[in-house]
């Protein structure tokens, strides 16, 4: 059916020639852009280019977003130089990529990321230069794009308008050929091109779309916005470990709350996170303010400078899905932490075939996890050595965490959190308390050994929290 559909856009584009556009020049005059704003480094490889007789340009988010007053992340160089050109006026510089040929000029730990213009992909495979091709699946995922171009040809075939404005800073000129500033001022993120087409060339198109809404406060537009949805499961067929990349993007960059949001609203959660997905359905009230609560609080931290952990962002967005497994296990008649440790291996191992989370936040994930069913087991000298234990603090958080979407733990986030305030006689005291409530509540205690011999008392047996 993707065939068919891919198939659908491609005779039209052979019979008639796509339509040269003028582009819409700002002076320095008709924007707020100027050279002192820009990166000394990208500055000094944009003029070097020039003075090496190519074209040269700043490009994409860094040019929206200093229109934006934000502070860009890295700046990028379009440039007519082909890689091994743009290598040859640089010895800090390598070439990158098989997929996307890129050169990175070095300064110390900085990188100025310098591509050559690229032309639109060609319709059939029988183009000149096979090298350079544009190859794709059947579904018209792009798979490899070294086809060079135009200065125009790499404006229309840059995903957004808004990613697609080139800046000279000798000249404080912005050259935009897709209305990219119209589109900023109106917060809008627009597709260029045909909003199927581009989006069966790379999926994660759609993905970018809603980071870039839920980044700068802007609503995606209404052509751009109505297939997602229907194409939304050609996220399946993206590599796993490239989605777990855009995930880290979606929910690290301080709008994750939004983010979510958005991709429940088109439909792009489940193929994410299938499992959480259909845990939302069943309980919507508990996984979605479980869920909500957590990215706000990722949110927030991101805000004050403070670190963030996939593994905890990956735990919670998890979560939802694993208690019913948890009782399945224990259903079958495991103990409650080892019911917990495999239907938290399927889980993960699950959710690892559509992206692909690195062994380092897994098994901190799984840990936990786990430290839920330990937390509550706070007689003797456990709860001293939960204490200590180095992922007592990720699990206490956790706990609040669900305390705080209404699950019901008998007070053990406040017991937890007066335990660690508490001095050494105070600690002793609660432990004698939670014995004393196991004894009133007439359930088992199990007794010390006296001797070589076992003696059995009335109260003799398993604790009360085993």
């Amino acid at each position: 059916m993707l065939k068919k559909l891919f198939q659908s856009f491609r005779s039209p584009l052979r019979r008639f020639p796509r339509p040269r556009h003028t582009p819409e020049i700002l002076s320095g005059r008709q924007h707020s852009l100027h050279s002192e704003d820009i990166n000394r480094h990208a500055v000094s490889v944009v003029e070097r280019l020039q003075q090496a007789g190519y074209e040269a340009y700043v490009v994409g988010g860094c040019v929206r977003d200093l229109l934006l007053h934000l502070s860009p992340k890295d700046y990028d160089v379009a440039t007519s130089a082909t890689p091994e050109q743009v290598r040859a006026e640089f010895r800090n510089a390598r070439i990158i990529g098989r997929r996307f040929k890129l050169v990175h000029v070095h300064y110390g730990r900085e990188i100025i990321e310098v591509a050559t213009f690229r032309a639109n992909h060609p319709e059939t495979d029988d183009e000149d230069d096979a090298s350079h091709l544009a190859s794709r699946n059947e579904s018209g995922r792009i798979l490899r794009d070294n086809i060079y171009g135009t200065l125009e040809d790499d404006a229309q075939r840059r995903d957004f308008t808004i990613n697609a404005l080139y800046y000279d800073p000798t000249s404080e000129r912005i050259l935009d050929h897709t209305r990219g500033v119209h589109d900023i001022r109106n917060r809008l993120i627009r597709l260029i091109g045909d909003p199927e087409q581009r989006y069966l060339e790379d999926p994660v198109r759609m993905l970018r779309a809603v980071r870039f809404a839920a980044k700068l406060d802007f609503e995606i537009e209404k052509h751009s916005a109505e297939p997602i949805a229907e194409l939304s499961d050609l996220l399946c067929d993206v590599p796993s470990a490239r989605l777990f990349d855009e995930i880290l993007k979606l929910f690290l960059g301080g709008k994750a709350l939004r983010t979510f949001e958005l991709l429940l609203e088109y439909d792009l959660f489940a193929p994410l996170f299938p499992a959480s997905a259909e845990a939302l359905e069943d309980n919507p009230e508990y996984a979605g303010t479980l869920i909500r609560n957590a990215l706000a609080n990722t949110d927030q931290r991101i805000a004050q400078g403070k670190p963030v952990t996939p593994a905890f962002l990956f735990a919670a967005l998890l979560w939802p899905a694993l208690p019913a497994r948890v009782q399945e296990a224990q259903g079958r008649g495991l103990p409650p932490i080892p019911a917990m440790q495999e239907a938290a291996h399927e889980l993960v191992w699950e959710q690892c075939q559509r992206t692909a989370i690195p062994k380092r936040f897994t098994m901190p994930m799984r840990e936990i996890w786990d430290m839920q069913e330990r937390l509550p087991r706070r007689q003797g000298r456990r709860a001293d050595q939960l204490l200590d234990n180095p992922r007592f603090r990720a699990g206490y958080d956790f706990l609040l965490l669900r305390e705080s979407a209404g699950e019901q733990t008998n007070g053990l986030g406040d017991w937890w959190t007066e335990y660690q305030e508490a001095g050494d006689s105070e600690r002793r005291s609660m432990i004698r308390e939670l014995s004393n409530r196991s004894d009133d509540s007439g359930a088992p205690r199990k007794r010390r050994r006296s001797g070589g011999r076992r003696k059995r008392g009335a109260n003799e047996g398993a604790p009360a929290s085993e």
